[in-house]
């Protein structure tokens, strides 16, 4: 298994930079930026929170860290013109020298669409809408020259070059529901949905019967979760947090205990697990917390 950090953009640069940089030097395997920008007043935080811009974070992470797979979870593409994220992508791929994970998604997040007057289609829309920018960007980034003509892109004889590092870089998408498993089964290399072992098990034989009705190896494509983590001695503090932040999963207690809820990932077919720095504390307490937690599950899980 993988383990990978997700810093908030929600705080200082200069924490974000030290938390890649501790990462890259102490055994986690990858991070991953999320892409919005401002809270939500809930899982994301008052609207008003000042919130660094996801792609300008991964540039700048990549030509500062040396083994870190770079990750979005997930570029939006309600905002994100497949062609300019490809150009986007491929940039950061030589940058990082072949370490970045492109994650996208179909867009989710109301009050930022809302302030910035870009439209938020409704649900059938979004998804038809993303089901063909993930086309043109599969295009751009793999073949010479691409064509669309759809309804919401169109593309002609369009280029992208140089082509990225990677033979073929790896997409994430990012989605739990049957339309977009559809696209994760006939797109991904990589899927990934916030999860209980349970849920993420129950999704995943979805997926898996749309992967062989388009007679695509389900094992083709990697799967990665995460939730909420605190780390606490106290039980009872611990059950107050998951109960306060469900349905959202979260994982409260020690160490042992995040290990346990990774060995049921583990067992429903996880390969990569992020843990959100969300409240592993500040400073100094927040890097002993991630070392406290590679320290234990990289040796268990690897």
């Amino acid at each position: 298994m993988r383990f990978s950090i997700w810093p908030n953009l929600q705080q200082p640069w200069d924490d974000v930079a030290a938390i890649a940089h501790h990462a890259d030097t102490t055994g986690w395997d990858g991070l991953y930026l999320a892409d919005h920008f401002m809270g939500d007043a809930g899982g994301f935080g008052p609207v008003e929170t000042p919130t660094f811009e996801a792609t300008a974070g991964i540039a700048a992470l990549a030509a500062s860290t040396t083994s870190l797979r770079l990750g979005t979870l997930v570029l939006s593409m309600t905002y994100r013109h497949p062609a300019v994220l490809a150009n986007w992508a491929v940039t950061v791929d030589h940058i990082s020298r072949g370490r970045l994970l492109l994650g996208v998604g179909a867009g989710w997040q109301e009050n930022e669409h809302e302030q910035y007057g870009i439209a938020l289609p409704p649900p059938k829309e979004r998804v038809d809408r993303f089901a063909e920018g993930v086309q043109a960007l599969d295009g751009l980034l793999r073949d010479p020259i691409t064509s669309i003509d759809g309804a919401w892109y169109q593309l002609r004889d369009a280029v992208c070059e140089p082509k990225p590092v990677q033979a073929k870089l790896p997409l994430l998408i990012g989605g739990k529901g049957n339309r977009m498993l559809g696209i994760v089964a006939r797109y991904a290399d990589e899927w990934n949905m916030w999860s209980t072992p349970e849920m993420i098990r129950d999704r995943g034989a979805q997926l898996n019967r749309r992967c062989e009705q388009l007679d695509r190896d389900p094992s083709s494509i990697a799967w990665s979760t995460q939730a909420v983590v605190m780390l606490t001695d106290d039980e009872s503090a611990a059950r107050k947090f998951e109960e306060a932040l469900a349905p959202r999963p979260a994982i409260g207690g020690t160490v042992e205990r995040v290990a346990e809820v990774v060995a049921g990932w583990r067992d429903a077919g996880v390969e990569d697990v992020i843990i959100p720095d969300f409240v592993l504390g500040r400073g100094t307490k927040k890097l002993d917390a991630m070392d406290a937690l590679i320290e234990h599950l990289g040796p268990a899980f690897r």
